[in-house]
């Protein structure tokens, strides 16, 4: 994943209602003034296919972005990271997504989970740390597309032509986004089709140069810190795609299919290339660095796919952030929605009834943070991302102790015991991803926490006073009709 470029010392390079947060079901567009209407839309309707190429464009994207597991603890150890933290991370976290998404299939995800298990307080701040972690990681993407093309175009790398490629980065994926999910879930399976298309050619040409003994190099001073994050920042967010589940086609039944279809083709899309390039070239661990994957693809096929993997690179970036984009704004939309918001973000396109405020919104912010130095801010994004996991770790056990009852159309097949060691496990990585970060992420994720507890009170002052319009929906009857539905039939 190319977030990695721009991580810091903590990384190697990114309501009042009370009901089941009735506000977010696919209809409660229609309360919204200008909303568009509630019903979405078929066409707009993410099917499986688009679903499972946006969740890996909201983890990972391809390799890009692994080769520093390698350079931090070499090809043994990067090759085992990729292929055990997968079951205790990437697995346990699309479980719990796929069973609250499903229990509550409405926009907002994270967000209306933990405003359902613990008040809204709860909910505003999960938003505000999924929200500041995933606009930061999005920045990241304009900046790396222009750092590749730099390579082609020289005249990308700095000046007026780099702000003109970011700013048209960010405008053109906006206006993408705005068409619908449908079009942006199609664009990312082309996307997606295109970046991996390299890696597998590479890794069947590597394959008979592959020497195992290779494999079992290692880094002459590990960097335990880099090695960790890496995996990580590499197999994280499977839960952002929980935000646009009001946007799927029978998500009781598509959501848990897509995260563990998602789950495999991610995982072996950083697992093979890895084997193939460490295996089929003498390369010391200290050359793997961002961007070795080309270098690597060169040694083994030539310069032709040296440069279609460059090409992939951009690409990816492209899925990246369009994929972020959505999550982040369909999040804003579930938190008006929820009366978190002023209800303007819940505002839809007359036409396409995408979320037009909170996409453009996300997008201004986004750009602004492009021409920022992130460093230890993008490294407080990772820890205020494990803030909103442990958050939602908590929550999902307390669902299940405070509703065993509540409609599931997929459950995680495993009683209370069970699902407290799902979540302790991955939790006690968190524990340590956050234990080793510096002070700076721990005083710059503090201010973040401090400004999402303002804004959470300010928006209840202004709620209050009237000085902005908030809107909420009185869905409590229609959300169980919707779960009772649902549990008869999946397919609903």
């Amino acid at each position: 994943m190319n977030r990695e470029t721009h991580l810091g010392d903590a990384s190697p390079k990114p309501k009042n209602l009370d009901g089941d947060a009735a506000a977010v079901l696919p209809a409660a567009a229609a309360s919204v003034d200008g909303g568009g209407g509630g019903g979405h839309g078929a066409r707009n309707k993410l099917s499986l296919v688009p679903l499972i190429f946006l969740i890996f464009f909201e983890v990972a994207g391809g390799p890009y972005g692994a080769e520093p597991a390698v350079q931090s603890a070499g090809p043994l150890f990067a090759l085992l990271g990729f292929l055990i933290f997968p079951f205790i991370w990437a697995i346990p976290e699309a479980l719990v997504t796929a069973e609250l998404s499903t229990a509550m299939p409405g926009n907002g995800g994270f967000v209306v989970w933990a405003d359902r298990a613990f008040g809204p307080f709860s909910g505003s701040l999960m938003g505000t740390w999924k929200y500041v972690s995933g606009a930061i990681n999005g920045a990241a993407f304009p900046a790396l597309c222009a750092d590749y093309l730099a390579r082609v175009i020289p005249a990308v790398a700095d000046g007026g032509a780099r702000v003109a490629t970011i700013v048209t980065f960010n405008v053109a994926l906006s206006f993408l986004n705005y068409t619908g999910l449908s079009v942006v879930g199609w664009s990312a399976v082309a996307l997606g089709v295109a970046s991996l298309s390299p890696f597998l050619l590479m890794s069947g040409i590597a394959l008979p140069k592959i020497r195992p003994h290779r494999w079992g190099a290692t880094a002459g001073e590990k960097d335990w810190k880099l090695f960790f994050n890496t995996l990580f920042w590499n197999l994280n967010y499977w839960d952002s795609v929980s935000t646009m589940a009001g946007e799927v086609e029978r998500p009781g039944k598509t959501f848990p299919t897509a995260l563990m279809a998602s789950v495999a083709m991610t995982s072996l899309g950083y697992l093979l290339p890895l084997m193939a390039a460490t295996g089929a070239i003498d390369a010391p661990p200290d050359q793997w660095g961002n961007g070795f994957f080309a270098d690597a693809a060169g040694i083994i096929a030539g310069d032709w796919l040296k440069y279609w993997i460059e090409v992939g690179a951009v690409l990816s970036s492209i899925g990246l952030y369009s994929a972020t984009l959505s999550s982040a704004a369909f999040q804003l939309l579930g938190m008006a929605d929820l009366g978190l918001l002023p209800r303007v973000f819940a505002l839809r396109a007359p036409v396409f009834n995408t979320p037009w405020v909170s996409i453009v919104v996300t997008s201004l912010i986004t750009l602004g943070m492009s021409f920022l130095s992130f460093n230890n801010i993008v490294a407080a994004a990772n820890f205020l991302y494990s803030l909103g996991m442990l958050l939602e770790f908590a929550t999902f056990v307390w669902l299940r102790i405070k509703r065993p009852d509540m409609p599931r159309p997929y459950r995680v097949p495993l009683r209370l015991p069970g699902t407290v060691i799902l979540c302790l496990v991955p939790s006690g990585f968190l524990v340590f991803v956050m234990a080793i970060a510096g002070w700076k992420v721990y005083a710059i994720s503090a201010i973040f926490t401090a400004a999402g507890v303002g804004v959470y009170y300010l928006m209840k002052f202004c709620k209050a006073r009237g000085f902005l319009k908030f809107g909420t929906v009185d869905g409590e009857e229609m959300m169980y009709e919707r779960h009772h539905q649902e549990s008869r039939n999946p397919s609903v």
